[in-house]
């Protein structure tokens, strides 16, 4: 199966078996989902649903985090993984909103990516999630999915490689909601260690299930 075939052929399938794809971490605002999507680094989106109520209750706004101390901010968040790091990072990632943003979280990779505990991953989901932006975001989920499936070749080593040969075979306008489709279906179907290859909708159509046709 050539490649555009192989793609028209999983949009098609995710388009109709998962026609909403959102994400599951709890927001209501950019500053919010900025400061979930930098605790959920290897951690679960469960988890940090659960600590962000009274963490985004205690801190609304990026004044209020920029004029805590870290020291403060672990106590709501000990239970995430990296919790120091993490902690340290969403203070100085609201100080330097406060100081050279004007309190807004920015659009762009360029600009995003200077705040601390941020990089191209965490940045462009909130490209993607906030800004409707063509922004691929390369996880965990992401990366296994994309290759299981065949959509890259095991030649695409990295998240950027495999982030830039999505963004080339997937539209435009549907990039935003593939993230979500590659993510959901790692989470839920094709899972790290045990895939449910029986039950899935891409049996017969992804690498991994052919090869185990042709055993």
């Amino acid at each position: 199966m050539r490649k555009k075939e192989l793609y028209q052929k999983v949009i098609e399938y995710f388009q109709t078996a998962m026609p909403v794809a959102e994400t599951e971490l709890h927001y209501s605002n950019p500053f919010e989902l900025l400061i979930a999507v930098i605790l959920s680094a290897q951690c679960t989106d469960k988890r940090v649903n659960m600590i962000t109520p009274p963490l985004f209750r205690d801190f609304p706004t990026p004044e209020a985090l920029a004029a805590t101390t870290p020291e403060v901010v672990f106590e709501y968040i000990r239970s995430v993984s990296y919790p120091n790091n993490k902690a340290k990072h969403l203070v100085g990632m609201a100080q330097m909103l406060v100081r050279d943003f004007q309190s807004t979280v920015p659009d762009t990779l360029e600009e995003l990516i200077k705040l601390p505990g941020v990089g191209r991953k965490t940045a462009n989901v909130i490209q993607s999630v906030v800004f409707n932006k063509a922004a691929m975001a390369v996880d965990t989920h992401v990366f296994r999915v994309s290759h299981r499936i065949g959509l890259v070749p095991r030649t695409c080593t990295t998240p950027l490689a495999t982030e830039k040969q999505l963004v080339k075979y997937i539209p435009e306008a549907l990039i935003p909601t593939a993230h979500h489709w590659l993510i959901l279906h790692g989470r839920y179907v094709c899972t790290a260690r045990a895939p449910k290859c029986e039950s899935c909708g891409l049996n017969g159509i992804c690498k991994e299930s052919l090869k185990s046709f042709q055993k």
